[in-house]
């Protein structure tokens, strides 16, 4: 610890303070903030920090917080695919995950053929001394930090020390809440916002169910059966990540929540608890002519879209074991029947008659009255117009 018995004290405190209860109802970016203001004050000339934590997510590697001097703090996020980039192979975050131990690097006289990339573009910015370390939480699994300084000195030993013996209390205080991050973050790639949110807030128990109005979207991919006889199953996955990808982008893009993935197809839902009964069944339309239209650029993408709202059973079903969060009822149902009626008449886009009520005039053509299987009486079915091409 510091020789200087204010910073010793200044410290003390902060190190009491990590660990203690006042930092349990702050954000993470609240407490880094508070972490690197009480270093400033300690006499520690910090200029950037980042705390970075991996997760269990299979599309985010890392999340953290970055902090800037008279700026603030921030969230970020890195891609998985970036952690098989030169951007952390090599870097001083690879090293302090893989070895446990700190990483310090004067920034003033780097070395090309040595030094990762990554410290000459702190050093062009104005960094002049860098030091990275091990933060490890109770589990036993490292996440790393990092320390730059413009200072013309550059960190003293003794701030190096500082730093480094308060690593223990910075993985105390960021645990909790990069635990809690981690566990929503995996829940929202598989379940979807809404339903993770829901999960998070107790929704856990089956029957755990209750009743909204929503628009509900369908797509299911066209010729699914051929494309799997004539790709290989290499091919036809990567056929499929493209074409959810592009449903999912413009979903998300209008406020909507993609709750399955079936097969070749989707379920989407718009809450109208949100938006309104008309905003959300424009948002469901909106989102589903982006998709459309991508899919027409792209030029190999098929697929069929079809749109209703009203009221849906939203929550837990399953077996005492085995719990799903999805919407049934009646509106499901009829959208899964319109999508059979696309598929069998050639249409890319239709709608109920609920729907077509609500959109603006010309975005829709009646088609005619239809019978549809499994549902008691006939139905006025629309086609969709939009951007993407289609009649």
């Amino acid at each position: 610890m510091p020789q200087d018995p204010q910073r010793h004290s200044s410290v003390l405190e902060l190190a009491r303070w990590l660990t203690g209860p006042a930092r349990t109802a702050l954000a993470p970016a609240e407490i880094v903030t508070e972490y690197c203001e009480r270093l400033l004050t300690a006499g520690v000339p910090l200029w950037r920090v980042r705390v970075g934590q991996r997760l269990a997510n299979p599309l985010i590697g890392v999340w953290g917080i970055k902090w800037v001097r008279g700026v603030g703090a921030e969230e970020y996020a890195v891609p998985h695919r970036i952690l098989a980039t030169r951007s952390y192979t090599g870097s001083p975050f690879e090293h302090v995950n893989k070895t446990r131990a700190s990483f310090r690097r004067s920034l003033r006289q780097l070395d090309p053929a040595l030094d990762h990339h990554v410290l000459f573009e702190v050093a062009t910015e104005g960094g002049t001394d860098y030091l990275a370390i091990p933060v490890i939480y109770g589990d036993g699994s490292v996440q790393g930090a990092s320390f730059t300084t413009d200072s013309l000195r550059g960190f003293s030993p003794e701030e190096v020390v500082l730093i480094e013996e308060l690593g223990p209390f910075l993985a105390a205080a960021m645990e909790p809440a990069a635990m809690r991050r981690s566990s929503e973050s995996l829940l929202r790639t598989y379940l979807g916002a809404g339903p993770a949110k829901r999960v998070a807030e107790g929704a856990i128990r089956r029957g755990d169910c209750f009743e909204i109005e929503a628009a509900v979207l369908q797509t299911d991919l066209r010729g699914y059966t051929a494309l799997s006889q004539q790709l290989s199953p290499d091919q036809l996955l990567v056929y499929l990540d493209r074409y959810l990808e592009v449903v999912v982008e413009a979903v998300r893009a209008e406020g909507g929540d993609v709750l399955k993935f079936i097969g070749d197809g989707t379920l989407s839902i718009f809450s109208v608890e949100e938006s309104g009964r008309a905003e959300a069944t424009r948002q469901a339309y909106r989102a589903l002519d982006a998709a459309l239209a991508r899919a027409d650029q792209d030029g190999d993408l098929h697929f069929v879209g079809c749109l209703h709202v009203g009221p849906v059973t939203y929550g837990n079903i399953g077996s005492p074991d085995r719990l799903d969060f999805t919407v049934v009822g009646t509106t499901v149902n009829l959208v899964s029947h319109l999508e059979a009626f696309a598929k069998s008449t050639g249409y890319m886009a239709v709608c109920s008659q609920e729907v077509a009520a609500l959109l603006p005039t010309g975005a829709t053509r009646a088609l005619g009255s239809f019978a549809l299987k499994g549902v008691r009486d006939e139905q006025m079915i629309f086609s969709l117009r939009g951007s993407g091409g289609y009649p």
